[in-house]
């Protein structure tokens, strides 16, 4: 018998921790790390965004996946959609001719970047990270992507802080995320 999504995403929610005050005062830091420790909550992660993704998405070509936990999450939703998985990094980490964008951070700058043919142009990509806060990094990632012509499909998150007001700066890219604080 298949386990609801509800059920679902209750395991998934019961499994991320917050942390006050970091990495600096008055920011709550929402945790996956039990979500990885746990087989059950991190495939009810992947069913999830599967689910979400056929139903939604007639066609993907790639899972983007940002710096760092995006590489957790997207290799494993790449392989049940059959697709590939390509990077979006942090600036200096990935080697051959990259393009870059700056971008700013609840709590600080950074930059970040992507191989120049980790996509081509028209391919339809998802971009998958853990956390949507104020949306710097999905913007720059989204950016990237579009220097290289690809076709953002949607942006997909585990964890969405509501407040932040993230998924305002992403538009007219569409954003789905599992649970919402």
């Amino acid at each position: 018998m298949a386990t609801s999504a509800e059920t679902k995403l209750l395991h998934i929610q019961r499994h991320i921790r917050a942390f006050v005050d970091f990495p600096r005062e008055g920011i709550v830091f929402r945790d996956i790390c039990p979500i990885l420790k746990d087989p059950a909550a991190l495939s009810a992660v992947i069913d999830l965004f599967e689910e979400h993704v056929r139903r939604n998405h007639q066609h993907v070509d790639l899972i983007a996946g940002l710096d760092a936990r995006g590489f957790l999450f997207g290799p494993l939703l790449a392989q049940r959609l059959g697709v590939g998985f390509v990077q979006v990094r942090k600036k200096g980490k990935l080697p051959g001719p990259t393009a870059s964008v700056a971008y700013e951070l609840e709590y600080g700058k950074a930059e970040a970047e992507i191989q120049k043919d980790a996509v081509a142009p028209g391919q339809k990509v998802l971009i998958i990270d853990d956390l949507l806060a104020t949306g710097g990094t999905l913007y720059a990632a989204c950016e990237l992507l579009k220097t290289l012509q690809a076709e953002i499909l949607e942006c997909v998150v585990i964890i969405e802080l509501k407040e932040l007001r993230g998924a305002d700066r992403l538009q007219p890219h569409a954003v789905f995320s599992l649970l919402q604080f």
